[in-house]
């Protein structure tokens, strides 16, 4: 009998052993769910709860049967007031622990997970990735990037995992303990997925057939981690805005952070405020200057930027040649962007972590994660209004950080392995995000392609790119259309051979109005005739 080897670090690619008595669950490259019915349970739920894995410290501490909930009943998170649209079919709910412990200050800890078993299974697994730092598991429904319909209400097992720790989603405590950072950086996905696999198979008196995963921020560098680590466990990965590499990202919002607090008006103890910048109306006609330079590059202004690579704006056409008015800026409010959205250089003149594109959505308002102009910069962790910034320093600090190191997936860019399988990975950011920039998610997916074969090939049979513009972080945008099925696309990739040249997305920034999301080096052009508020008459062209 294997048992179950931990997770390689530093990159390492590991294949979990998943032989195991007297069940074998099947690798992720079996053969593909066909169109035999849905599967149905082989054990009764609440017997989950005395299943024992020879070889792990996996156990069971709830299961319990959830029945039919009607759309609008189903809570994507217990603090947020948001609920599924759609109706959720019966399942059973079984929540776990791995390797419980005592930890540093004799604090407990244990990776915890929840599984999603559907009551007429379709053969696929999903594994949901996190957000934040974790520290609490999510209720397992498989949301991301999956349009209207959760994987969950399709037939999917999900599971989802606090990665190792409880606590709040930006507490980072957690780290003083090794294994408990260790599983955060990587183990933990590799465990969870070992768990999953084999709880599934038990329950089903089957093996998975095929094995997905989904993702945005931490879950994007989670599905990311599963690619370049777990290469033979995964069929289809779905990685959006992913948090690869959060010391440098940190310091780009640093850099934008400083700039806007050197010319900040102070409070009566004489900080910066750096929100103060730039006024309501400021923003208004940064907003409107960017799209009257951008918007109509697709063929139709419309509130929305699909041709990026041809957007040319410089702040510097709104500074006003006498007094500062509501219809441009002041020089210093001119250089403050400039240099913001440039990204922060070192002493030697290199890049160290991209610029910020001009987007339709960098001034959001009143959405769950603000526009960068309305931030201004701020990082949900970190020093906050830094009036001061040494880059060479930071950077120095970032690359001698053998956490950040582990925890940063942006390094390892040969996933020949993974591919070499046929498996699957489409990446997605909002060109809007005010934390992680997208240009440094699009260098890796091509220094990725460079790696591991070349872009054509790359984009011809594993792996694809999609630019969602006025989006923010993961979802919402004053400007965005953030409902889109990347899911179905991967699966249909990995099972029927159809690579996803583009996808439909929707929104409430726009009722009624759909558009493409095409494919890099592609953008949707407005055909020339036609409903403009309809997809069908849009298509992808080279930029």
């Amino acid at each position: 009998m294997n048992l179950i080897r931990r997770a390689g670090f530093g990159g390492a690619i590991v294949r979990l052993a998943f032989v195991i008595v007297p069940f074998v669950v099947a690798p992720a490259n079996a053969e593909a769910p066909n169109s035999s019915p849905a599967i149905s349970p082989e054990l009764r739920c609440a017997s989950l709860t005395r299943l024992t894995i020879p070889g792990s410290s996996i156990e069971i501490v709830k299961a319990e049967e959830m029945p039919d909930a009607a759309p609008g009943t189903v809570r994507v998170r217990p603090d947020v007031p948001d609920t599924v649209s759609v109706s959720i079919p019966a399942y059973c709910r079984a929540d776990g622990v791995i390797d419980q412990r005592l930890g540093v200050d004799n604090k407990p800890y244990a990776i915890g997970f929840a599984i999603a078993l559907p009551e007429r299974w379709n053969g696929r697994f999903l594994f949901q990735g996190g957000g934040g730092l974790n520290g609490s598991v999510r209720p397992p429904l498989g949301m991301q990037a999956a349009g209207d319909v959760p994987a969950l209400a399709r037939g999917f097992a999900v599971v989802s995992t606090d990665s190792g720790h409880q606590g709040a989603t930006f507490d980072g405590s957690f780290r003083k303990d090794q294994e408990a950072a260790l599983n955060f950086a990587a183990t933990s996905v590799g465990r969870v997925t070992f768990a999953a696999k084999a709880i599934i198979a038990r329950y089903y008196g089957q093996p998975v057939k095929r094995s997905y995963f989904a993702g945005c921020s931490t879950g994007g560098r989670e599905g990311m981690l599963a690619s370049a680590r777990y290469p033979g466990e995964f069929d289809g990965i779905v990685s959006g805005d992913p948090a690869m590499r959060t010391g440098h990202s940190n310091l780009g919002l640093a850099w934008a952070n400083v700039a806007f607090n050197e010319i900040a008006p102070r409070d009566e103890s004489g900080k910066p405020e750096p929100t103060k910048v730039f006024s309501a109306s400021d923003k208004k006609l940064i907003t409107s200057a960017i799209l009257d330079a951008c918007d109509a590059k697709d063929g139709i202004k419309d509130g929305m930027i699909f041709d990026s690579a041809a957007c040319r704006f410089d702040p510097a056409q709104l500074v006003c040649s006498g007094a500062k008015t509501d219809l441009c800026l002041s020089p210093q409010q001119v250089g403050a962007l400039q240099k913001a959205f440039a990204g922060p250089r070192n002493s030697h003149g290199v890049q160290v972590y991209p610029s910020f594109p001009w987007d339709s959505g960098i001034a959001a308002e009143g959405v769950s994660i603000p526009g960068i102009l309305t931030t201004a910069a701020r990082s949900p962790v970190g020093p906050q209004n830094r009036e001061r910034i040494d880059v060479d320093e930071i950077e120095e600090a970032i690359n001698t950080d053998g956490m950040q190191r582990l925890t940063d997936t942006a390094y390892w860019t040969n996933l020949t392995s993974f591919f070499g399988h046929g498996g699957k990975i489409l990446f997605y950011h909002g060109w809007s995000d005010p934390w992680f920039s997208p240009l440094d998610t699009l260098d890796y997916y091509e220094r990725m392609a460079k790696n591991s074969g070349g872009l054509e090939q790359i984009r011809e049979n594993s792996s694809r790119f999609f630019a969602v513009p006025g989006m923010g972080h993961c979802s919402s945008g004053a400007a965005a259309l953030d409902r889109f099925d990347l899911l179905s696309a991967v699966v249909d990739w990995v099972e029927q051979g159809k690579a996803p040249d583009s996808v439909i997305a929707t929104g409430p920034a726009f009722p009624g109005r759909s558009r493409p999301l095409c494919a890099y080096p592609q953008h949707a052009q407005y055909k020339g005739q036609g409903d403009t508020e309809n997809a069908a008459n849009f298509e992808c062209q080279p930029h």
